[in-house]
């Protein structure tokens, strides 16, 4: 009886730690971020710099994928709770048939620019010499490549008139660029101002602009956003209105600090050798970031009538906007 005791409370013991374990895993929530070094991505660095996360009681862990797309297939699969990326993946996964959700627009513009190699100065004047040429994007299937076809369709060209190549950012989009294997690319800050300090490259379409978003799309174009699987979200909505009460935070702290405050709370390693440069980037463009996260009304239509020219799945679709992403979150934080 001793001994079948003794083993009893053994395996309740070892259960209780099994239990534990499990617990202490499930209360980890893992986002991954499509590039986190970008300056559009940068609310939620600061979020878990400034200690927003933990103070909210969550056990974030941030990690970065250089493409939205592939952020976007962890996911899908399960191996993260949210993707920190562009709104238009909402859109084109509910085409595929997935539920997906935006709880907070981080920034109102796309914040990339269209870069032209110092080779091809005379050449690309705009999007409609794109005919024949060879463009970079992050990946394939990532919203630099909708914006880029959208770019060269809306201006008369064919999808089979020019190459698209994969670059990433950072320094393999410096080096496609650099050695001819790319014409042109979109890319983010600081990539963009590492390039054109140089003179390797000029930027042709800056969307860091709302007036140059505007001019482009017809409208407002959200972009950078914190977005999940619908399920994720109904069963743990106290966790997600404690992600964008931080998230919230951030960006009220971008809107009320210097971006030589701010460059205080980011890593060394994303001013890429030039702190001065992040510096004056960030105060150029802050006005990028959304005040308080919510969802602007002209943002889904425009987003759908972008995606629509360039994506057959989701011209076949009726897409229920209403269902890409909730404001509820982000009021209740505010």
């Amino acid at each position: 009886m001793k001994r079948l005791l003794h083993c009893a409370l053994l395996i309740a013991g070892l259960n209780a730690l099994l239990i534990s374990g499990t617990r202490a895993d499930d209360s980890k929530i893992r986002l991954m971020v499509a590039g986190i070094e970008k300056q559009i991505y940068l609310p939620v660095k600061l979020a878990e710099q400034l200690g927003y996360f933990r103070e909210e009681g969550l056990n974030i862990e941030l990690l970065s994928e250089p493409s939205g797309v592939n952020a976007e297939d962890e996911l899908l699969a399960g191996a993260v709770q949210g993707v920190v990326g562009f709104y238009d993946h909402t859109i084109y996964l509910q085409a595929r048939g997935r539920a997906v959700q935006s709880v907070i627009q981080l920034m109102l513009v796309p914040g990339e620019m269209v870069l032209v190699s110092a080779a091809m100065n005379e050449k690309i004047r705009s999007p409609a010499d794109f005919r024949g040429k060879t463009l970079g994007v992050t990946g394939l299937g990532s919203s630099t490549h909708f914006l880029t076809q959208y770019l060269a369709q809306s201006n008369g060209i064919k999808a089979n008139q020019y190459k698209i190549l994969p670059a990433g950012s950072g320094n393999t989009f410096i080096d496609a660029l650099n050695t001819g294997k790319i014409d042109a690319g979109m890319t983010t800050e600081p990539t963009a101002s590492r390039l054109v300090s140089n003179g390797d490259a000029h930027i042709l379409i800056d969307l860091r602009s709302a007036e140059e978003t505007q001019r482009i799309f017809g409208g407002p174009y959200p972009a950078a956003s914190l977005y999940m699987q619908a399920a994720w979200i109904a069963g743990h909505r106290l966790q997600v209105q404690k992600l964008v009460n931080a998230l919230v935070r951030s960006l009220k702290y971008i809107q009320t600090h210097t971006a030589t405050e701010i460059a205080m709370a980011v890593p060394e390693s994303y001013f890429a050798g030039d702190r001065n440069a992040y510096i004056r980037t960030l105060a150029a463009s802050k006005a990028m970031y959304a005040t308080d996260g919510l969802m602007p009304e002209a943002g889904p239509p425009t987003v759908l009538k972008t995606l629509s020219l360039i994506s057959a799945a989701v011209r076949r679709q009726t897409i229920n906007l209403a269902k890409t992403y909730t404001t509820e979150f982000v009021e209740a934080a505010k």
